[in-house]
């Protein structure tokens, strides 16, 4: 790692001889002010993937408050209440996804003079078809996070905008050229430091561009279905896919404050689990609590069917989370092996994983919490150590206001492996589970594929489940008919229905007397009407909603504008969300795409200083510059 820092300050001091202006016009300077003969191709590789990594700055505001947001990965109330903030869109579009795009622009335009004038290195033609790839990975980022933008753009003139159909024509073809002129038999390569992810391995570079036309040829699965189908077959029938986890594009990170540093490493962000993760996880795959934990730990863990305390004076009932209303005092009896991996039991100070964010308090080991009465004083104390609840974000009005047990000590947090803290320093941009489902949605979808749908969907599931070092648990897991909390199964060939309710036990938390609930399974009225819970795209959308959770909050993001799934709660409407008018006490049981953010405004320096090309990019959008605009390939209503 200090090799490729070293070789980035290097970089640096050459791209400064390039560029000299951080505003945003500086995608209409001449990228080649330096000639071809001064700087190196892989340089430029190098550092738009550095920069891609995202440095704290960037990935706290749109890593962290944006995508994890609006994926339901991260508690926050942003994106998902219709909110955005200027000035974090500004530092992404102008101050870094434009820059990478204009790094790996420039790039490729240095590797054409150089072969244009022959003045080529062995690995030169290679390097070209690597830098395509990569920029379509960058591209992608900027076209699903905004919409329409230049495709012939950062090379040094105003650039025309294109259509969202028109980028990702553009980027499906460039993927299946550019892994087509990749010669695999060459030996030659650069200083293999200087490719973060692969080392300039050529048949790695061709497994990712070949996986990574596979996403983006399913994200035109609704709206372009036979160009969908083309570009997904002849990849994923290409042999050359990322399968293993050895084929993964991950990139170590590193300490300290640089590019490489953990994307989810700002102590200060707590990322909550959300109700969206608990309620999926909960109940899935008859894996017991008592098959995870220690004897010692068993004591905590509930009856199966059992909802918790009954506090609706405390916790907000205008939300269409189906656990709204209830406290789990105690550990689920059956939950998917993965949640607590990555969201650690509250109080379990014996878990090496157990956050301990902020460092500099003890907050994390505050467990107890009032409830209070109208008056404000103390009702009554609850103890959040060895439970796990979520609870949907937005405005609790005068509930909130007396329920004190919202903190860090009382709720499951992303635990410290994916903190940059942990064993998992590397961050994923693409696993070999992904692989897996994509090929396993496309089989349900009746495209021709290289394995089955149920072989896909539970080769993703191992490969998942291998990542936490839980395969012990995979068969019991696959072979479970058993519903989770929004009534979706795990088991392929197990597509019954869950029944319209069930009997659930719960205790009143204000008087201590058992009852009983008819507990009904959510309806998520934007897939299906809200009629379809149990079909094989649930499972599969569910299972990659849980192996993404940690480090593809983007992924999941763009699942669920494109397919409305999985299941999320709206936030709560105790009162009117000013950003988020269309959802209200009178609806807030059914789902709206537009209650749910679906991309980035254009950033105001862009509508300031390029009015002629904000004018285009918003007409080629088919709608207003707001967060509630849909993308063309995504859910319209």
């Amino acid at each position: 790692m200090k090799k490729v820092l070293i070789r980035n300050l290097a970089l640096l001091s050459v791209m400064l001889l390039i560029f000299s202006c951080d505003d945003f016009e500086e995608i209409n300077e001449n990228p080649l002010a330096a000639t071809a003969d001064q700087v190196e191709v892989e340089f430029f590789i190098n550092g738009s993937m550095g920069g891609a990594q995202q440095n704290p700055h960037i990935a706290e505001r749109v890593f962290v408050l944006y995508w994890k947001d609006a994926s339901r990965t991260s508690r926050l109330g942003v994106l998902s209440q219709g909110r955005s903030n200027d000035g974090w869109t500004n530092d992404y579009f102008n101050g870094y996804i434009s820059r990478w795009l204009r790094d790996i622009t420039t790039g490729i335009s240095v590797a054409e003079e150089k072969i244009a004038t022959g003045n080529v290195k062995e690995y030169t033609a290679n390097l070209l078809q690597i830098a395509r790839i990569w920029r379509v990975y960058i591209m992608s980022e900027m076209t699903d996070n905004f919409g329409p933008i230049p495709i012939d753009g950062f090379k040094g003139e105003n650039p025309e905008y294109n259509s969202v159909e028109d980028v990702y024509n553009f980027m499906l073809a460039e993927l299946k050229d550019a892994v087509s002129q990749i010669d695999e038999t060459n030996t030659f390569k650069p200083d293999p430091d200087l490719d973060q992810a692969y080392g300039y391995d050529y048949v790695q570079w061709k497994k990712y561009g070949n996986s990574l036309r596979m996403r983006l040829a399913m994200r035109l699965s609704e709206v372009a279905p036979a160009v969908a189908k083309q570009h997904f077959e002849e990849a994923a029938n290409s042999g050359q896919i990322i399968a293993t986890s050895d084929d993964d594009f991950r990139i170590t990170e590193a300490d300290g404050w640089n590019n490489f540093v953990n994307v989810q490493s700002r102590q200060w962000n707590d990322h909550y689990v959300t109700a969206a993760y608990r309620n999926i996880v909960v109940g899935l795959g008859s894996v017991t609590s008592a098959d995870q934990l220690p004897a010692s730990q068993h004591g905590t863990i509930k009856p199966a069917g059992y909802m918790g305390l009954k506090l609706d004076d405390h916790f907000t009932m205008l939300t269409n989370d189906p656990a709204k209303g209830f406290w789990l005092d105690g550990l689920p009896n059956t939950i998917d092996p993965r949640a607590y991996k990555t969201y650690p039991i509250p109080g379990n100070l014996e878990d090496e994983q157990y956050s301990n964010f902020p460092t500099w308090g003890n907050s994390h080991t505050q467990t107890e919490r009032d409830l209070l009465d109208d008056d404000g004083e103390v009702l009554m104390t609850l103890d959040g150590a060895f439970t796990y609840n979520a609870f949907a974000a937005g405005d609790w009005g005068t509930v909130g206001t007396k329920n004190q047990l919202r903190s860090r000590g009382s709720y499951p947090r992303l635990g410290l492996d994916f903190r940059g803290s942990g064993k998992y320093k590397e961050r994923v941009f693409f696993p070999s589970w992904e692989t897996h489902f994509l090929i396993a949605e496309a089989a349900v979808r009746g495209w021709s594929t290289p394995l089955s749908g149920k072989d896909a969907y539970e080769a993703g599931i191992s490969e998942s489940f291998a990542y936490y070092g839980l395969s012990a648990h995979v068969a019991t897991y696959v072979a479970s008919e058993d519903y989770n909390n929004a009534g979706t199964s795990v088991s392929w060939d197990h597509i019954t229905e869950p029944p319209a309710s069930v009997t659930m036990t719960y205790v009143d938390g204000y008087t201590g007397v058992p009852g009983t609930i008819n507990y009904t399974y959510p309806e998520n009225t934007i897939y299906e009407g809200g009629a379809v819970k149990n079909d094989r795209l649930n499972k599969i959308i569910t299972q990659k909603f849980i192996a993404n959770q940690a480090w593809l909050p983007l992924e999941i993001w763009n699942d669920h504008r494109r397919l409305g799934l999985p299941f999320f709660e709206n936030p709560a409407v105790e009162n009117p969300l000013p950003d988020l008018p269309q959802l209200n006490a009178g609806n807030v049981m059914s789902n709206q795409v537009n209650f749910f953010g679906q991309r980035l405004k254009y950033p105001s320096s862009f509508v300031n200083n390029i009015p002629v090309g904000h004018a285009q990019a918003v007409q080629l959008l088919g709608g207003d510059d707001t967060v509630h605009t849909p993308l063309w390939w995504a859910k319209q209503n």
